[in-house]
């Protein structure tokens, strides 16, 4: 491992983001020079892959982890650093779907999730900047309702006392701006720097003995004869377990995760810091009720970060800024002419139901991914929980495993543009 300043543009995520540039140093690592033979071998160094390396390294298995480009290039470096509470599918949709029962035991494994994360890196000395906090606010009258049931839900059904409802007032006065109707409060949660767990997380498994390489893409995958083979364009790596923890970057190598796990692109924008203590006083990230989700927060030093505007084909605008400036001045107008000194995007995945995907999908091979905007929490602990699997205890990520996650229709030309549509006319109904 080495340590390098910053200045450094991904080759598979737009523009440098303020996470990159505020960090001192970031760790790199060398690509494979040869083949090697270890008992599991992991595609992917984001937080799932990254979780799982460490764990297992720390319980003496030889692992040997693999990226395509740098660790935290994809979603895992580049995202919006919110933690939130539960899984990704609100409680309701969950019973509808599974019952109380298994809704509440997803419920809390999500939140043994968030522990695991908080005192991962508290134990670790990984300054990864948690603030306390979380406002989910609803942009139309109509749902305020939803808000103020879906309080009384977590408190009385599932035990969570640390959401409280807020009114059109209180909501103004959290956010410093009068655009939405009312929401939820949720102290029981908050928000990261995300590229700062990814480096710290990367170094400790370093130092845990896990053999860890960048640049060094994945071209394709076996399983024959109880081991797994990985292809590189640098060496072949063999093992006894393999993990394919790629998420919206699994491209062609695996087929069964492409047709149920899809990419979609998310944009953020980084303002200079800001002299307003009237908005977010206190420090949360919040979230909107959009189905194309707006989410923002302040950073360390006053910066405004606003991620809001998705694609859902594989291009990049040429003009993130000034899109992200304009739903910046919707909900706080005064900002309008604010000065964007960073505007960045990257490839998030999501699935059908809004579900994790965690299966074995051959022998010996497990996929994980599809975190659907939940990732920060879910994919630190899956990886976790897939190392708990290797070493002999599938319990919990069975749990995952047994979730009803169809693939998307339309097959391999048609999934992509039948998505487009469909993601079109969930924008248009936000603004309805």
């Amino acid at each position: 491992m080495t340590e390098h300043p910053i200045a450094y543009q991904s080759p598979i995520s737009p523009g440098i983001s303020w996470y990159e540039d505020a960090l001192a140093e970031r760790p790199s690592f060398e690509p494979l020079d040869s083949s090697r033979q270890a008992d599991v071998v992991i595609v992917g160094g984001g937080f799932t892959g990254l979780q799982a390396a460490y764990n297992l390294a720390i319980a003496g298995v030889d692992v040997v982890l693999i990226d395509a480009a740098r660790f935290g290039d994809g979603a895992s470096g580049r995202n919006g650093g919110q933690i939130g509470t539960g899984q990704r599918e609100d409680v309701t949709a969950l019973e509808a779907q599974y019952g109380l029962e298994t809704s509440k035991a997803l419920f809390d494994l999500a939140e043994d999730g968030k522990r695991y994360l908080i005192d991962f890196a508290e134990r670790l000395g990984i300054d990864m900047e948690f603030r306390q906090g979380q406002l989910s606010v609803a942009h139309k009258k109509r749902y305020i309702d939803d808000f103020r049931s879906y309080v009384d839900i977590l408190t009385e059904r599932y035990g969570y006392t640390q959401a409280t409802f807020m009114d059109a007032a209180e909501t103004a006065e959290r956010l410093g701006s009068t655009r939405f109707f009312g929401g939820m409060r949720d102290m029981g949660t908050g928000h990261i720097h995300p590229m700062k767990l990814v480096a710290g997380l990367a170094r400790a498994t370093d130092t845990a003995g896990a053999q860890l390489y960048e640049n060094t893409g994945a071209t394709g995958i076996a399983s024959a004869n109880g081991r797994v083979t990985v292809t590189t364009d640098r060496g072949t790596i063999t093992a006894n377990h393999a993990l394919l923890a790629c998420n919206a970057h699994i491209g062609d190598l695996e087929p069964v995760t492409a047709a149920h796990v899809m990419p979609i692109r998310s944009f953020i924008g980084a303002t200079v810091p800001i002299d307003a203590p009237t908005i977010i006083p206190g420090g949360e990230a919040v979230d909107d009720s959009r189905f194309v989700v707006r989410y923002f927060r302040k950073s360390l030093d006053g910066r405004l970060l606003f991620g809001g505007r998705e694609a859902y084909t594989s291009e990049s605008p040429t003009d993130i800024k000034s899109h992200i400036r304009k739903q910046i001045a919707e909900i706080y107008p005064e900002l309008g002419d604010i000065d964007i000194t960073h505007a960045w995007g990257g490839s998030v995945a999501i699935t059908m139901p809004r579900q994790p995907f965690v299966r074995e999908v051959m022998p010996h091979v497990i996929t994980i991914g599809g975190y659907s905007g939940h990732g920060v929490k879910l994919s630190n602990y899956c990886g976790k929980l897939y190392a708990d699997a290797v070493l002999g205890d599938r319990s919990r990520l069975a749990q995952f495993e047994r979730l009803k996650i169809p693939a998307f229709p339309g097959g391999t030309r048609l999934r992509q543009p039948l998505l487009f549509l469909a993601m079109t006319w969930f924008s248009l109904r936000d603004r309805i």
